[in-house]
């Protein structure tokens, strides 16, 4: 009998008298107890706010990424732990990989992104300068800073590793502590990977904080500074989004809630083709991955009315194939649900839906799990539903059996399809199994509005393709209506759930230190050697250069288009280039142009410079005739440390004419050594 602890204050709290008891999904044996303890909630949140938040907010974006990247290894060498845990959650040796190595890989991912996507610095810009007056002086610029609070998960039973950390990781990179309020039934395993996680030592103090059992009164002192994202029911969702407190006080609130996902076969998959085999493999795999407890599985299959037979024959034939039992037995590939009580409502959502749709499938109130250990589990074995009538239907749309069960049903053309798909009334995710563009295209049109992913399967894609079942940290994780409305995940968009975005105006100097990074228009010091001979180390925002001036000659515009083969008529022809609107006669190549200010600027010795990587944001201004001089002022806008040998340093390009007007500019990106490397 495991005993769940909460994690308060940097103390583990064992369960109190009220605990509840907690039963082996595979056996349905006592198997742990959680709750009942006395915990502080408000003192709780204070020593989030008041510990946790500062010792986050101390580092920066980069320190917090390699936090997560190096709790990411420090959980990979223990997931075996975590595996076996997870086996008395009914779980199958693959649905560890979804739920563990899923959540150990979303924090790599945040961690990457948060080395790569952000300054090394603890405020994050976002989106280009905005100009607020006529000549410049007065800027605009949006930047997300931190939260002063505590963000509060609320997860569900049912990924009791992914649901956590999928939540923690944008958080924490953010800089907001977290209290993690898993659900009761698989707390036993949210509670193993926090307590790794505490003793790795890697968490500022404070950081992270766990509920087991009841959340008790923590909603009521949350404010304007805090943040809920919960995963569950859509009638739990409503429950909590509708806390007077948290509508009071306005605190960010966002859902992740159940959802009747479909995926639509395509009027071009039928039988023989490979996208017909795609669909029908798809639709297994989501049946029965964690015994179809997933708020992304497919419960809803919509076909041509032609392929009705045979996708409900290919579908059935493959889950015949599927043995249900005991995870650690040989052979089983599908386990149990969590609980008693899930099984008892799945079977009950399946006695409904049988009012409007035929079962396929073998009778799950008479079934045998496959292990001695497993009779008295709380297993169902695959349910396949076929629905003549969809459109008459009413609970096949509305009812989500959260288990291994999903619906088969025809549409008469693809506008009959969306419609069906839709009437889910919003859902996390729909996938639509098509070789034909066009197809796909029509589909995202119409389904769009109502689903938050929408996952595109044909032969060309399938071999890197992800699942339709399988949410990204890369792509948002949410959806509208039913779904909860949120958007979780999505790269950077999950990490700015956590943080204010204030609009700042000012002049050039003022913006330029607020955002670490030479503004343009902002102070320039052109003092000291070449930028070029300067370690990363060395240089700073607003270090820059303004070179000597070069006279660009028709013979150079002739030598440039004899030697890249680029005659077009504007650098060749006078006559015709003056017909041309934009030109006054014929004008130097914009190219031309952009290799002369190189080497205007450039400093040839070997030094600090490894490499140029790339430019952003290239604008030819103004034409250059022959005769023109030009000169270049080159500025380090703004530093990106990459390795302990080398950063990335971003120069602002401004090349000048003879009357100090601007006929091109971009964004130099160079690979810089840094101190001692070289």
């Amino acid at each position: 009998m495991l005993d769940v602890a909460s994690y308060a204050r940097g103390e583990w709290v064992g369960p109190g008298d009220g605990a509840r008891r907690i039963v082996h999904a595979v056996t349905g044996a006592d198997h742990a107890r959680a709750g009942g303890a006395a915990l502080d909630h408000a003192a709780m949140q204070r020593f989030a706010r008041e510990v946790g938040g500062p010792g986050l907010r101390a580092m920066t974006f980069h320190d917090r990424a390699r936090m997560l990247k190096a709790l990411a290894l420090h959980l990979t060498e223990r997931k075996q732990a975590l595996y076996d845990a997870s086996y008395a959650t009914g779980a199958t040796a693959k649905d560890h990989l979804f739920d563990v190595d899923g959540g150990i890989g979303t924090l790599f991912v945040h961690a990457s992104k948060g080395r790569r996507e952000m300054p090394d610095d603890t405020v994050l810009p976002e989106g280009p300068m905005e100009t607020l007056g006529r000549e410049g002086r007065f800027l605009g610029h949006h930047v997300l800073v931190p939260l002063r609070g505590v963000a509060v998960h609320v997860n569900a039973f049912n990924f009791p590793v992914w649901g956590m950390l999928e939540k923690l990781a944008p958080a924490l990179l953010a800089g907001v502590p977290s209290i993690v309020k898993p659900a009761t039934a698989t707390s036993y395993v949210t509670a193993l990977c926090v307590r790794m996680m505490v003793e790795s030592g890697l968490l500022p103090e404070g950081s992270v904080q766990m509920v087991a059992g009841s959340l008790g009164d923590a909603l009521d002192h949350l404010g304007p500074q805090d943040a809920v994202t919960f995963t569950g029911s859509a009638a739990t969702g409503r429950l909590l989004r509708g806390h007077p407190v948290l509508l009071d006080r306005a605190v960010r609130f966002t859902a992740e809630q159940d959802s009747l996902n479909a995926t639509v076969l395509g009027p071009d998959a039928g039988p023989g083709t490979p996208e017909f085999d795609l669909a029908v493999r798809e639709v297994v795999r989501e049946t029965t991955t964690k015994a179809g407890q997933k708020c992304t599985a497919i419960r809803r299959v919509i076909v041509p009315e032609a392929h009705l037979g045979a996708v409900c024959e290919a579908v059935a034939e493959r889950l015949a194939r599927v043995v249900v039992g005991d995870p650690a037995e040989d052979g089983v590939t599908m386990g149990a649900l969590v609980s008693p009580e899930q099984r008892a409502d799945v079977l009950a959502t399946v006695a409904r839906l049988e009012a409007e749709a035929v079962r396929i499938t073998h009778d799950p109130s008479g079934f045998a799990p496959v292990g001695d250990a497993a009779a008295g589990g709380s297993f169902v074995p695959p349910v396949l539903l076929r629905c003549d009538d969809p459109d008459a239907a009413r609970d096949v749309h509305a009812l989500e059996a959260f288990g291994p069960v999903a619906t088969v049903m025809p549409y008469r053309d693809a506008d009959h399809a969306a419609a069906l798909a839709n009437r889910g009334g919003g859902s996390l995710v729909a996938s639509v199994v098509t070789h034909d563009p066009a197809v796909a295209r029509a589909m995202v049109e119409a389904m769009g509005p109502w689903h938050g992913r929408l996952y595109l399967l044909d032969r060309d894609g399938a071999p890197e393709a992800t699942g339709h079942g399988a949410p990204m940290p890369h792509m948002i994780h949410g959806g509208p209506g039913r779904a909860g409305g949120g958007e979780e995940q999505g790269g950077l968009r999950g990490v700015k759930h956590y943080m204010q975005r204030v609009a700042v105006q000012g002049s050039p100097d003022q913006l330029s230190g607020v955002l670490r990074r030479w503004v343009p228009g902002s102070r320039r010091d052109e003092g000291g050697p070449h930028p070029f001979t300067r370690v990363w180390d060395a240089l700073a925002p607003g270090t820059g250069i303004t070179t000597e001036p070069r006279v660009v000659t028709s013979e150079d515009v002739e030598t440039f288009a004899a030697f890249t083969g680029d005659t077009f008529y504007a650098h060749m022809d006078d006559d015709a280039a003056a017909r041309n609107p934009f030109f006054p006669g014929r004008v130097a190549h914009g190219y031309l142009i952009l290799s002369f200010a190189a080497g205007l600027f450039v400093e040839p010795a070997e030094g600090p410079v490894l490499a140029n990587t790339g430019l952003d944001g290239l604008r030819f201004l103004k034409p250059v005739v022959p005769g023109t001089a030009i000169r270049v002022a080159l500025t380090v806008m703004a530093r990106h440390p990459r390795t302990e040998e080398y950063g990335e340093v971003r120069w602002h390009a401004r090349v000048i004419d003879g009357e100090d007007e601007t006929v091109a500019e971009y964004e130099l990106l160079t690979m810089v050594a840094r101190e001692g490397a070289r």
